[in-house]
């Protein structure tokens, strides 16, 4: 050896190249597989995009996840889709002074309210819920429950801004009332009376629409046709604000 490097054999420069094929190999494999992710996600991202315009008519009755998810597991639900016409007002109305207050003054989001629960959560305090009746529509049909509230609350926002912007009120209600859950099974406002009291939509009285409302953030835990004490004053509370909706409620007109 006289101090200089040895010529690298042939066998050696094959194996080399080999290597820095495999090493090519393997980028060029992970930048496929980032593509096919993008891809899919913004392919994801587009079928609420395209469906909230084919639910715009309204001889068309969407379902939602969960009613989906009952189909796969062969649970099976009931549901009878009704127009918002076929649906007594007291019920629009008590439904919209229980669960969305400015559901005619928002454009998808409640800026007020979603302003609140993040300073509550800046301070540490404990957070209150935020959902629009739109936020919850979009949700019900293209997103899921749990896990990872935060980034379904996250894709919400977005969602029911366009849902908002694409949609009219009265027919944004009509859905949110056809798919949303009144107990196990039982999916829709025209189900949901005829199970609970034995009478349709149209003919709910002030009492039965209250509690019907007050029922659908915990239809599993609340049963609106055997009322405890807690939801029954929560009954009388929105049967006096429905009876008071006045304005509130002006954009079902």
């Amino acid at each position: 050896m006289n101090g200089l490097a040895e010529p690298i054999s042939d066998q050696g420069a094959e194996g080399l190249e080999m290597a820095s094929r495999a090493k090519r190999g393997s980028r060029a494999g992970a930048r496929r597989w980032v593509r096919r992710i993008v891809m899919t996600a913004l392919a994801l991202a587009l079928v609420p995009v395209v469906l909230t315009v084919l639910y715009a008519p309204s001889f068309v009755h969407p379902v939602s996840t969960l009613m989906l998810k009952d189909l796969a597991t062969f649970s099976g639900y009931e549901r009878r889709w009704v127009s918002l016409d076929d649906v007594a007002p007291v019920l629009a109305n008590s439904v919209i002074m229980s669960e969305d207050g400015q559901f005619c003054f928002h454009h998808g989001i409640d800026l007020g309210e979603l302003r609140g629960v993040v300073d509550d959560a800046l301070a540490g305090e404990a957070t209150r819920g935020a959902s629009t009746i739109t936020m919850q529509t979009v949700k019900n049909l293209f997103l899921w429950s749990r896990p990872l509230a935060s980034l379904r609350k996250l894709a919400e926002l977005p969602l029911a801004v366009y849902f908002d912007a694409v949609l009219s009120k009265r027919r944004i209600l009509e859905i949110y009332l056809n798919i949303a859950e009144w107990g196990p099974g039982i999916y829709g406002i025209e189900a949901a009376a005829q199970y609970h009291f034995g009478v349709s939509a149209k003919n709910l009285t002030r009492r039965q629409a209250a509690l019907l409302a007050v029922t659908l953030p915990n239809p599993y835990e609340r049963n609106p046709a055997k009322p405890g004490p807690g939801l029954r004053r929560l009954a009388h509370l929105i049967e006096r604000r429905a009876a008071k909706s006045g304005g509130y409620v002006g954009c079902l007109q």
